[in-house]
């Protein structure tokens, strides 16, 4: 079974190495309460993740990464009402 790395987002990250920070159910759910790295490295997870269970099949790191960041916010929304 693989391993997810201590620090997946710097390996599993979309091209270009930036996170979708103008992403709507990002800034709808940002807060002071986590910060911006801690953020990433959910998000980084839940891609890897999202990966490792298609076989890391080439061709859907960007889908992962937002789709992570969607599920990600949702969670938080949901646990800081």
């Amino acid at each position: 079974m693989a391993r997810a790395p201590e620090t997946v987002s710097s390996h599993f990250r979309p091209r270009g190495g930036e996170m979708n920070t103008e992403h709507e159910s990002f800034s709808d759910t940002y807060s002071p309460s986590i910060d911006l790295e801690e953020f990433r490295e959910m998000v980084a997870l839940n891609a890897y993740y999202r990966a490792e269970k298609r076989g890391f099949e080439d061709g859907y790191e960007l889908e992962d990464w937002i789709e992570a960041e969607r599920e990600i916010s949702s969670q938080r929304r949901y646990w800081l009402r």
